[in-house]
């Protein structure tokens, strides 16, 4: 199994928001509606009450979609437009720093190094689930977003794959920043170690898997003590050509700028 970590992959913004220039229009028109309403933008729950938004979920979830589709898809439209407007901050995390970060705490502290971004994973390194009777998924990255009053909001994005369309978004439970660095050390499992595996091949390709929130969380934690800690492990580089990736039989790359994070002896 194949854990790239080169460059950025194709993200899930550009997935589902192929239309920069639309997305940035609707960062507008979310910016003052929110300020003429004298409501909190970045606040999810706030964000979703804004009539410019609830036009973009609906025409994302589709006629079709059940009733609960809205949460998720308006979770997604939330952190995008975070995203959007704190610049596209992407960061992609090398395997050797990943294993670094499950192996133990970093020093530093747990600060984000931009009010939202997205932190994209080794490819295949990390995997959700099983649940009920899907298979287990790789998960892509993490979305996060920092909010006015100073809570931390997290999208887990799963299930990337060249072979079908869409993937899936998971929100993670609403975090107060001042408390993610005690996530640092945490032990969130109840039973065995965080991010242990039986997944079938883990112990040759060394696979992790996330079991609970806490471990995502805790993971993100530990990436924003490590690169805090440590800023020059990170390496601003620009995209790779979707030519020079296929020549190089890797997948299909971001067309973002990102920050590639990796190991520092």
């Amino acid at each position: 199994m194949t854990l790239h970590d080169e460059y950025a992959r194709r993200t899930p913004f550009e997935m589902a928001f192929p239309d920069g220039e639309r997305l940035r229009a609707l960062g507008v028109e979310v910016d003052e509606e929110a300020a003429a309403r004298g409501v909190d933008a970045t606040d999810p729950h706030a964000f979703l009450t804004l009539g410019a938004v609830g036009a973009v979920v609906h025409r994302l979830r589709g006629a079709d979609a059940p009733p609960e589709a809205a949460r998720q898809y308006g979770a997604l439209v939330f952190h995008a437009v975070r995203f959007q407007v704190a610049g596209r901050p992407l960061y992609v995390l090398s395997a050797s720093a990943s294993r670094h970060l499950v192996e133990g705490p970093p020093a530093g502290e747990a600060s984000a190094p931009a009010a939202a971004g997205y932190l994209q994973l080794p490819q295949h390194l990390f995997w959700a689930g099983p649940v009920a009777d899907a298979p287990p998924e790789s998960v892509d990255g993490m979305f996060w977003a920092v909010s006015g009053a100073g809570s931390l909001h997290v999208l887990a994005v799963t299930g990337v794959r060249p072979d079908r369309p869409g993937f899936g978004a998971h929100a993670l439970p609403a975090a107060p920043l001042s408390d993610v660095g005690a996530w640092i050390r945490a032990d969130v499992r109840e039973h065995g170690e965080d991010y242990a595996s039986a997944l079938p091949g883990r112990e040759l390709d060394r696979l992790y898997s996330v079991e609970t929130a806490g471990e995502l969380l805790k993971l993100l934690a530990r990436f924003f003590a490590y690169l805090g800690a440590i800023p020059h492990a990170g390496e601003e580089r620009r995209a790779v050509s979707e030519a020079a990736a296929a020549e190089a039989g890797g997948p299909r790359p971001s067309a973002l700028e990102f920050t590639r994070v990796g190991l520092v002896p």
